[in-house]
């Protein structure tokens, strides 16, 4: 269960998470026509050495099999990379991921000369991460600073300290994080996101978490199979108080949003994520089909 200023490493609580996050990034990489490819993933994997996700990583039957959170994961995966990717091509040269885990878009995204990754976690989870890259010898692609402070903090005085432009436009990915923060960190992170970002910047960030509570899960196990996460419970991990809807609050304050459903986003991709069961409960289906993908832009 969460608490007031927790912290983890990688594999705990939330840490651990990200682990498994990184493993379904490593799966996906391995299919033979993958969506996304990340030689990262599995380094943090084998280092890691939890024994649950190994043993995914270590079956190569795996790969291709991960039912429905793993085709997720590659579906989210290739979603923010896309959006990235459409950040610098309208010109953004700072790019800020928040909540980064074990994401290593700095190291396998072609970034234009002169932009700048700065990646936010927790400072254990950020060790271990840097540890690992430097181990392999890994090469940023971009200037990468990576700022240990917890979301619920002030991370925007040292995301500004580290170099960050308020000025300039800039790329702000929360991926898979917003569930894990409590109702009032949630609305703060869009408010400081709104008041750093110069016009022309632009937010990415998925709404899975609102309205889940342990039946959901429950229902899922029954008809997806078991919990890809093995004895965690991520529904522990979640707050489920009052909180914006994100997607509401931007186009509130002068963003233009767009919202896709994973579903819809994956036909996009031509990799359908997989059949649904004809006997699948109403309710289920409802919270599958409110899940979505929300990017947006900051007007003049």
């Amino acid at each position: 269960m969460r608490t007031d200023g927790d912290s983890w490493d990688i594999v705990t609580s939330v840490g651990l998470t990200a682990l498994g996050v990184a493993t379904f990034r490593a799966l996906e990489t391995l299919d033979p026509e993958p969506m996304i490819h990340d030689d990262y993933a599995a380094w943090f994997v084998q280092a890691a050495g939890e024994p649950h996700f190994l043993r995914k990583l270590d079956d190569p039957a795996s790969a291709g099999t991960v039912g429905l959170f793993g085709r997720f994961m590659g579906v989210r995966t290739k979603f923010f990379d896309d959006f990235f990717a459409a950040a610098w091509q309208r010109g953004a040269r700072q790019a800020v991921i928040l909540a980064s885990g074990l994401d290593a878009r700095a190291y396998r995204l072609d970034w234009p000369a002169s932009t700048v990754v700065f990646e936010i976690d927790q400072p254990r989870v950020l060790e271990f991460k840097n540890q690992v890259l430097a181990e392999h010898g890994a090469v940023a692609r971009a200037d990468r600073r990576a700022l240990a402070v917890d979301l619920r903090d002030d991370w925007p005085a040292a995301l500004t300290t580290a170099g960050f432009d308020p000025g300039q436009p800039a790329a702000w990915s929360a991926e898979g994080l917003l569930p894990f923060l409590p109702g009032s960190a949630h609305d703060a992170l869009f408010e400081r996101i709104d008041a750093l970002s110069a016009p022309d910047s632009c937010v990415a960030t998925d709404d899975f978490g609102r309205g889940m509570d342990q039946r959901h899960f429950d229902m899922e196990e029954k008809f997806f199979g078991p919990n890809p996460f093995g004895n965690l419970n991520v529904h522990d991990l979640w707050y489920d108080d009052a909180r914006a809807d994100p997607g509401d609050w931007l186009a509130q304050h002068n963003w233009s949003v767009h919202r896709v459903t994973p579903f819809d986003l994956a036909a996009i991709y031509g990799r359908p994520i997989i059949d649904l069961p004809n006997d699948l409960p109403a309710e289920l289906l409802d919270r599958l089909q409110r899940a979505s993908y929300i990017s947006a832009e900051k007007h003049q």
